[in-house]
């Protein structure tokens, strides 16, 4: 998703693949969150997905199932799809996009200067970069090459997940027992008025809670079968596993996003439980606010200075769905007590008002960078309004889809032509007159224009004037090109 983001901007960028190939072992992650459907719908590719996946509600806290479906947004749902397809379509556009991928190697060190980054490679070849950006995961070698500390949590739960085939019919759907929660599922299924209906046949995806956190070493196959033999009795049969693995609660964020020319991204920035699935989608939402501030300081029209508001405005917001992802750890203990606390939470949830702002925060709607006071607006995601210009209608997601700033004019026509502003700011003269209605926060008053940057978030809304636009422009652009 960098990668696509800077190509965009016609940086020249490269990834670094370990993986011989685009295949993906597993299926791995199992779908896309509603913010994140709206981040590809920003980028003219979320049909992509859509096409292939199936929609449903998102998931649960607290023993709650959480339905969007009122949600004022084009996508109140999530996206059913196994993260091996999201990264196949991802790699196909960004192949689109030209992006040169490095595969069958890895970074194993690199030494930075005043004016780039010297990255070593398994194969003993090196790349010369200006900046160097850690993808690469939560043992990241580029995170601890670079010296940033990752504190946080150790783990206090852990779980084997695999998929495999069973030679008997197992029994479908997740349990829970004095362990904890485990669930057998059909990798084929479908959603059937809200429910997974899985497939009579067909490999198997299994999750199974560890009586003892397991060690650091990935699990064998003998560990698998002597698990499941200690939830159900047996092991159905177990055999031909694509993938096992281990994950935790362990829960760390790194106490800096950036060390010069070097960056961090995804789960090189944060790891977490996967309760709640929000990794794939924070590793997105991470994406989409540095690469337009990393192709602009690249490029020159910014100072190196920009790409602070990075760790400024994606370390807070990685902050608070860690602790829900630890909350959400913490509700789902086998422990009477803890069973108490979670139905007294989930019959608050279930009322109206509770479930909107949980689960506005859950999916990524309530995101708010804080700019300051000012309009409700400011700092938060734009609705994907369907405007009226002079060229007929448009939506405001379809303006995003270069990875270009829009100030947009829903005043009188011509309000803005004088504005000095760097060409890549589109200056679009719009008429909306629906209601204005975020997630979370309900109707708010309609704005005369707003400045809209290219992670669709407002960095700027009119109020009756046009006191701080420039300084915004110049704040999150740079100077006009006339200057």
């Amino acid at each position: 998703m960098l990668a696509a983001e800077l190509a965009l901007a016609k940086i020249d960028v490269a990834i670094v693949e370990r993986r011989t190939s685009q295949e993906l072992p597993g299926a791995r992650a199992g779908g896309l969150h509603s913010r994140t459907i709206e981040i590809f719908d920003q980028r003219g590719i979320a049909e992509r997905f859509l096409a292939e996946g199936q929609q449903t509600q998102p998931g649960w806290f607290a023993g709650v199932h959480f339905d969007i479906s009122d949600f004022p947004t084009r996508h109140p749902y999530a996206c059913g799809l196994w993260q091996n397809h999201i990264e196949r379509i991802l790699a196909g556009w960004v192949g689109e996009l030209g992006v040169t991928i490095y595969r069958d190697r890895e970074v194993t060190g690199f030494a930075q200067d005043e004016t780039g980054v010297d990255v070593e490679l398994s194969d003993g070849a090196s790349l010369r970069a200006q900046y160097l950006v850690g993808c690469d995961g939560g043992r990241s070698v580029i995170r601890k090459t670079a010296g940033i500390e990752f504190p946080g949590w150790d783990a206090t739960t852990s779980a084997i997940i695999a998929q495999a085939e069973l030679a008997e019919t197992p029994q479908l759907g997740m349990r829970t027992d004095a362990i904890g929660t485990h669930g057998i599922g059909r990798l084929d299924y479908k959603i059937v008025d809200g429910k997974i209906v899985y497939a009579d046949s067909g490999p198997v995806r299994i999750m199974l809670t560890e009586a003892q956190v397991g060690p650091a070493t990935e699990p064998t196959l003998d560990d698998l079968k002597q698990a499941m033999i200690g939830v159900y009795g047996t092991d159905f049969g177990l055999h031909s596993p694509t993938w096992i693995s281990r994950f935790t609660d362990m829960t760390r964020q790194a106490a800096a996003y950036r060390d010069r020319r070097v960056l961090l991204a995804g789960d090189a920035a944060h790891v977490h439980s996967p309760d709640g699935a929000q990794g794939l989608q924070m590793g997105v939402q991470d994406a989409v606010n540095l690469g337009w501030k990393l192709a602009q300081v690249v490029n020159g029209t910014s100072p190196q200075s920009l790409l602070d508001t990075y760790h400024a405005e994606r370390h807070p917001a990685a902050a608070r769905v860690l602790r829900t992802t630890m909350a959400h750890v913490a509700l789902r203990r086998p422990d009477e007590r803890i069973a108490a606390l979670r139905d007294t939470i989930a019959e608050f949830m279930k009322n109206a008002e509770p479930r909107k702002q949980f689960a506005a925060k859950m999916f990524g709607l309530d995101v708010r960078y804080d700019f300051g006071e000012g309009h409700p607006l400011l700092g938060r995601r734009m609705p994907d309004l369907d405007l009226v210009t002079a060229n007929g209608t448009r939506r405001v997601f379809t303006l995003l889809h270069d990875a270009r700033p829009v100030l947009l004019n829903l005043g009188e026509t011509g309000n803005f032509d004088s504005v000095p502003r760097p060409e890549r700011v589109q200056l679009i003269d719009a008429k909306y007159a629906g209601a204005w209605e975020l997630p979370a926060l309900g109707s708010i008053a309609a704005p005369d224009a707003v400045l809209i940057r290219p992670d669709g978030h407002v960095a700027w809304v009119a109020d009756r004037t046009q006191d701080g636009l420039a300084e915004a422009l110049v704040t999150w652009f740079g100077l006009p090109d006339a200057a």
